[in-house]
């Protein structure tokens, strides 16, 4: 499967999916789609299509986005340096679709590394597991678990 940013994906996004991914916006605490998903499947770039995140990552942080302790593929998550809003922080964008995704912070489970990724729910499109294989994502099914 090939993964990359295309005017026709960006033309399907809705104007919150424009701001997050493409002009670095955060959405709201606790609005988000994928905030109390608990559905077992994986989550990919809404631009790009790329795997990101497994549901068996996922965990309830209390923050008000979906937080992940890892990528499910350590290649498709890039990591910046950021010092916007007065802070400094490291943000995390899809590889191929330069995506912005959210911030990854170093207050994460300590039995599951230690990190936690703070993901924006308009980054990404969920795929439940029955689904994976129907879409082409049928290589990660092992990666999900019921949750």
């Amino acid at each position: 499967m090939k993964y990359e940013k295309s005017d026709a994906a960006l033309a399907k996004l809705t104007p919150e999916q424009f701001r997050v991914t493409q002009q670095n916006g955060t959405e709201r605490p606790f609005t988000g789609e994928y905030n109390d998903n608990k559905q077992p499947g994986i989550y990919v770039d809404i631009v790009s299509g790329e795997p990101l995140f497994a549901s068996s990552d996922k965990f309830e942080s209390g923050c008000g986005w979906p937080s992940f302790t890892k990528p499910i593929e350590t290649a498709h998550v890039t990591e910046h340096h950021d010092a916007t809003h007065g802070m400094v922080r490291t943000e995390v964008r899809s590889a191929h679709g330069d995506s912005h995704l959210g911030h990854v912070f170093p207050d994460g489970p300590r039995d599951r590394g230690g990190l936690r990724y703070c993901i924006n729910s308009a980054s990404l499109r969920f795929i439940h597991r029955d689904d994976m294989e129907a879409q082409g994502y049928g290589d990660y099914l092992n990666q999900v678990e019921d949750v």
